[in-house]
């Protein structure tokens, strides 16, 4: 690994953010430093009948293959992807013309999509260290947004979204798309009527498992930096950093540019159990990983998470990628536990409880986990202004407790926060 990436790793978190972090620093683009700022401006309003134009920002592997959600959805939806946007010639040039479009829709600079009248939302499926600056600038051109999972990488991103969101009015969906399932309201439901008393710890995981590791994506020798590739505008979030096509098409090894399974997999399951418990901000996160299996990245390959929040109720979320046995998805309460089965919720009395609280299977009546149908869910925000199924709050709630895990880690300690100031406290 090269040195400065070492380098980084090794500050501590104060000027990781510093160096890390997007905030109001310019972004490189075609090698000249730009602090061009999008006014806010209000998004267009779609009527039920008008059509629905999407630009797409990173067409790589889930950019892609947002591209066929998009052109599968039935006719009634109204939507039609009508520009992209990827550093890299060979991508946005294929993707070009899978959505039949040419030269003039296809962009190098996300900004000069952002400017593109014909545009109406944005699906921002870049790496993550790109979210949040992206995001925040297709809001105030007057985009409604689809950011892929994690929200952003850190705190301070947090609030800068959030408020992104409010003065501009747009609908914000992060595509978490177990969030579309109907079983966890369904569970809300119950866990709201009382039917378990008061939440002691919910669980979950997400566990996979390979002989090479995860994320070995395929590397494409037509990547060749300052010839079809823009590097420089890839990394610059994140400061200089030479070329290295491990990092470029397997980004999720290394620190620099994400969390690992924290920020890739756990909110798949944090989302869900955040929706169906109904909690709020953490007091305290701690978060323990190794690297076992996998000695080629510099994230964890096996990782657990233990939150708290103000009420006393505990969550635990484990994670590997060197072994697919995981955690049964699970919220215990006082007086009951759910369990989730298939297509019903199921409520189970403990001992003391069982005159008080009945045995129940509680039918689903809705969709399953769908990445079509949590589009399908933005799309009928951007039409009505309802609130999306994975919207700011319930997204900034999350990535705070990404965020916290992700630093409990690397500092080796428990992560306290305010939920009322929305800060980390000694």
């Amino acid at each position: 690994m090269e040195k400065k990436a070492k380098d980084l790793n090794n500050l501590s978190r104060r000027d990781f953010l510093k160096v890390a972090g997007i905030g109001a620093a310019g972004v490189m683009v075609g090698g000249l430093t730009s602090n061009r700022a999008f006014a806010a401006s209000s998004a267009r309003v779609i009527g039920a009948n008008d059509r629905i134009n999407i630009g797409h920002i990173g067409v790589g592997g889930q950019g892609g293959a947002h591209i066929n959600f998009v052109k599968g959805q039935p006719a009634d939806q109204n939507v039609k992807s009508v520009a992209v946007c990827d550093v890299w010639d060979k991508r946005r040039n294929s993707s070009a013309s899978a959505i039949g479009v040419g030269s003039d829709k296809a962009y190098a600079d996300y900004r000069k999509l952002l400017e593109d009248k014909d545009v109406d939302a944005v699906v921002i499926a870049t790496p993550e260290h790109w979210h949040a600056k992206i995001a925040i600038d297709a809001m105030d051109a007057g985009k409604h947004v689809y950011c892929e999972k994690p929200m952003c990488r850190h705190l301070d991103e947090i609030h800068q979204l959030q408020a992104a969101v409010k003065r501009n009015k747009v609908a914000f969906q992060v595509g978490s798309q177990g969030c579309s399932d109907a079983k966890w309201r369904t569970a809300g439901e119950q866990v709201k009527a009382g039917k378990i008393g008061k939440i002691v710890w919910s669980q979950g995981s997400y566990c996979r498992n390979s002989k090479e590791g995860e994320w070995e994506y395929g590397i494409d020798p037509d990547a060749v930096p300052g010839k079809t590739l823009d590097w420089i505008t890839w990394t610059k979030p994140v400061g200089k950093v030479d070329w290295n096509p491990e990092y470029y098409f397997r980004w999720r090894k290394y620190q620099l540019f994400s969390a690992g399974i924290l920020s890739d997999l756990f909110p798949h399951r944090l989302h869900p159990l955040m929706i169906a418990t109904g909690l709020a901000y953490p007091v305290q996160v701690s978060c323990i990983g190794s690297i076992i299996a996998h000695p080629d990245r510099d994230v964890a390959d096996t990782t657990q998470m233990m939150v708290k929040f103000p009420n006393g109720s505990q969550m635990v979320i484990a994670g590997s990628t060197a072994n697919e046995q995981g955690l049964q998805d699970m919220i215990r309460g006082h007086k009951a536990t759910i369990y989730f089965g298939g297509d019903k919720v199921e409520i189970r009395p403990e001992r003391w409880a069982s005159d008080e609280v009945e045995q129940e299977d509680v039918p689903v009546i809705g969709p399953g986990e769908d990445i079509a149908e949590h589009e399908r869910n933005w799309f009928h925000c951007i039409r009505t202004g309802d609130t999306p199924n994975c919207d700011i709050e319930l997204a900034a709630r999350v990535q705070t407790i990404v965020t916290l895990a992700e630093a409990s880690w690397k500092q080796n300690k428990t992560m306290n926060f305010n939920p009322e100031t929305l800060k980390v406290t000694s």
